[in-house]
């Protein structure tokens, strides 16, 4: 009783306390100037002490929030939230009088300016949210104060210069986004002194220099991403040693090839992404052993010898990319495991039959390989397609075409020009292939990892600029990874290409955080490289607005390849999660001839190729050495064959 009456005592105290309390006066002040600076006084009208008991904006999910901590005569406040508000203007010099504040958040806004180095006398801070802002300058040293961090944002801004060093003072800091920043640099060697951290997203920066060695201390690390910089290879030995890795994410490396034995013992690896990033070797047996691992992919590298027979015993496995490579040998019998959404084996010398299993994903199954066996083919205009797609095969046409059209993404039109562009709204999955004639054919692969119900194509309601043509660009293909389209049986000659684009997944609204978006990819048409880091926004001047661009190539096989590539580049995340990677809105090519370009469709063609025949002895034996296989689960399921998605 005596217990109780005590505790009583000591709550009553407390509240008389708190009741007693009030907020610095500096502090409300300078709150009430940063709330008109930001013109934010109709959804934080404070006219009372921002620290009342039971105050609404005090509320853990309020935005605007103001928090305080009235434990002393004196109230301060310690947490301010003002988050995706579309607040503007630059951080103002008010801020800085909140000294006792510890979890700040201003993300997802349209701060413009520097980060002024009176930061770093928020000592007391442990949560700093800076990140999707117009925030320019270098990263100030100053932030290295704040050594009490436990997360630091400041990803999607568009800083200048290297990292300070003195993030390495930063020895609490678990969590540390800084993707698509505009940093670039070398990675201090300083961070090597961040022990704790445990994620770190990197990715989209201009980083140079060899990956640090040290990041194999940081063995706190969880989550690594580092995507699209210009930084080298190899992936370090000392990697071996990041046993608590879920989540890695390495692609686009230059320089010295990789090897894949760092990972023998990483098996807590849900997700591994090491795509294009000079992997060379064999994959280790000890991969199929990791029980957690829900996607792999190992693409556009230069892996060599067998998949592995434990691969068969992935059962968590989602997702399987090991496209453009140089594997070889039989697929294990059982690989296709009870999750398995999407495997691509692509661009890989394999042999022998398929898995018995392979038989199981339906009538639509398309099946073409060097010495895979064709038992089961299913449709042989589309086989004899397909087997033209091989660079060395030389391939005819009794119908030879001069010109096709395509409306991506979106159903057939024929522009004011006469131009007929085709249907080309089929739904395509994380590795499919698709064709509605014998003249052009598309191919996906890529899935988008943080989108539960992801979708290939974009499309909008918006008039769209700077063209008589709108209709043909309101909807577009988009690709995670590597979206492919093929002309069929064309003369062989010079061809005039015209790649019609149009943004019309971000927007371009700059009083507003959805507008900071950036999509970055390049292109390649017969496999060299005509675009790099291609912008489609930037170069026609913002969203919605058309845009053509006009090349020229030689057909001397009868196929054309255009190729959309994402090298890693572009922010992930604005205005919705997963928007990046390629997009193209219509494709139009056609042979010049004495000069004049032959736009319209030859009307005789349409429809009477009913097969590519090929120049070669094997006849109906499988010509290809590259197979993909898609399937929706229990609906439709396909193999496929592309070609070299980077024409290596």
């Amino acid at each position: 009783m005596k217990v109780l009456s005590f505790s009583f005592f000591i709550f009553w105290v407390l509240q008389v306390v708190f009741a007693l309390s009030i907020t610095d006066p500096n502090e409300v002040d300078a709150l009430n100037k940063m709330i008109d600076y930001w013109n934010l006084r109709g959804k934080l009208n404070i006219t009372t002490d921002p620290c009342i008991k039971d105050a609404t904006w005090a509320n853990e999910n309020a935005n605007p929030r103001v928090a305080c901590d009235c434990m002393g005569n004196t109230c301060h406040i310690t947490n301010l939230k003002i988050y995706a508000l579309d607040i503007s203007g630059e951080i103002p010099s008010e801020l800085f009088v909140l000294t006792e504040l510890m979890d700040l958040n201003l993300g997802q806004n349209v701060l413009n300016g520097s980060i002024p180095p009176e930061i770093g006398q928020l000592s007391n801070m442990q949560y700093l949210s800076l990140g999707i802002n117009n925030l320019t300058g270098p990263v100030p040293p100053e932030l290295g104060n704040l050594t009490k961090l436990l997360s630091l944002s400041f990803s999607s801004n568009n800083f200048l210069g290297p990292l300070p060093t003195a993030l390495g003072n930063l020895t609490s800091l678990q969590q540390l986004y800084i993707d698509s920043s505009g940093v670039s640099g070398p990675i201090p060697q300083e961070f090597a002194n961040l022990k704790s951290l445990q994620i770190l997203w990197a990715s989209d920066n201009l980083f140079t220099g060899k990956l640090p060695d040290f990041f194999g201390t940081l063995t706190e690390l969880r989550v690594l991403r580092l995507q699209g910089t210009l930084l080298e290879g190899p992936i370090p030995s000392s990697f071996s040693a990041l046993n608590n890795l879920e989540d890695l994410r390495i692609g686009d490396l230059s320089g010295e090839d990789s090897s894949l034995e760092f990972l023998k013992n990483q098996t807590n690896l849900s997700i591994l992404i090491l795509r294009n990033s000079r992997i060379s070797g064999q994959i280790p047996e000890e991969l199929g052993t990791f029980s957690k691992l829900k996607l792999l992919d190992l693409s556009f590298n230069k892996l060599t010898g067998q998949i592995p027979a434990s691969f068969q015993d992935l059962a968590s496995l989602q997702y399987m990319y090991l496209g453009s490579n140089n594997l070889s040998g039989e697929l294990p019998a059982n690989i296709i495991g009870p999750q398995l959404i999407a495997i691509d084996v692509s661009f890989n010398p394999l042999s022998g039959k398929l898995p018995q299993n392979f038989a199981k994903v339906g009538s639509s199954m398309i099946v073409v390989g060097t010495s895979i066996n064709a038992n089961g083919l299913q449709d042989s205009k589309v086989s004899g397609m397909l087997q033209c797609l091989q660079a060395d095969s030389k391939c005819s046409s009794k119908f030879p075409s001069s010109s096709f059209s395509i409306k991506c993404g979106g159903t057939g039109q024929t522009s004011a020009s006469g131009i007929e562009y085709d249907d080309d709204s089929e739904m395509l999955g994380a590795a499919s292939l698709h064709t509605n004639s014998d003249m052009w054919a598309v191919s996906n692969t890529g899935n988008f990892i943080s989108n539960p119900a992801p979708k290939y194509i974009a499309q909008t309601d918006s008039q769209i600029t700077e063209t008589l043509e709108s209709e043909l660009y309101k909807t577009a293909r988009i690709s995670p990874s590597s979206l492919r389209y093929y002309g069929l049986g064309l003369k062989n000659g010079k061809y005039n290409i015209e790649l019609h684009f149009a943004e019309i997944a971000m927007d371009d609204d700059f009083q507003s955080w959805k507008g900071l978006g950036r999509r970055l990819f390049d292109v390649y048409i017969q496999g060299e490289r005509v675009l790099k880091d291609f912008n489609i926004q930037k170069e026609a001047g913002g969203s919605k607005r058309a845009l053509i661009k006009r090349f020229e190539a030689n057909v001397t096989n009868t196929i054309i390849d255009i190729h959309f590539f994402w090298a890693g580049k572009g922010t992930c995340c604005i205005p919705l999660q997963s928007t990046y990677g390629p997009l193209v809105s219509a494709i139009h090519v056609s042979q010049g001839s004495d000069g004049t370009d032959s736009s319209k469709r030859d009307k005789k063609n349409v429809g009477k190729l009913v097969g590519i025949t090929v120049g070669c002895a094997a006849g109906l034996v499988i010509l290809s050495s590259v197979f993909y296989v898609w399937w929706t689960r229990n609906t439709h399921k396909h193999i496929y064959i592309d070609r070299d998605p980077l024409g290596k």
